[in-house]
């Protein structure tokens, strides 16, 4: 019993216990992702999309046939850790590989009928997470994060 109290003791800490993080925009961005992810996966379910795989579907329905190498840089992901996201968007029959003519190396994906309707379907999902994520900012506010951290990102680009 005394162990629990002191277990849940210390895991109430306050802001001046780690003053120095709360200042630090990496301690900041982690612990908002892991917020973000959580509930990114509480909301699509036990067997939704990652929010990887998610994202490569995105861009796998918006440019069609784009290359397994331009998806992992567009992901910023090395291409070895695509061949997973696309075995399992595969799988579910939501992509489709096919040969690049004139490169047999090349193999471009394509978002079948059914991966198009299910990602559509896990966007209304996404953008509800959001919306419930972001529900105590000001439109503005939110529209100011998603920019900024748009101008992180271009740094890394």
């Amino acid at each position: 019993m005394a162990h629990a109290t002191a277990a849940r003791q210390g895991a109430q800490t306050s802001p001046e216990d780690h003053a120095d993080l709360e200042d630090l925009v990496g301690y900041n961005l982690k612990r908002a992702y892991v917020i973000v992810d959580a509930d990114f996966r509480r909301a699509l379910g036990e067997d939704g999309l990652a929010p990887r795989v998610f994202s490569a579907l995105s861009l796998i329905v918006h440019i069609p046939d784009i290359t397994q190498s331009d998806l992992a840089r567009r992901l910023g992901i090395e291409r070895s850790g695509l061949v997973a996201i696309t075995d399992d968007l595969e799988a579910r029959g939501f992509v489709i590989r096919q040969p690049v003519p004139g490169d047999r190396r090349v193999q471009a994906l394509a978002a079948t009928k059914a991966g198009k309707a299910a990602y559509l379907e896990a966007l209304q999902t996404v953008r509800a997470h959001e919306a419930r994520l972001l529900s105590d900012l000001s439109p503005a506010e939110a529209e100011t994060l998603v920019g900024l951290l748009r101008k992180i990102r271009q740094i890394g680009d």
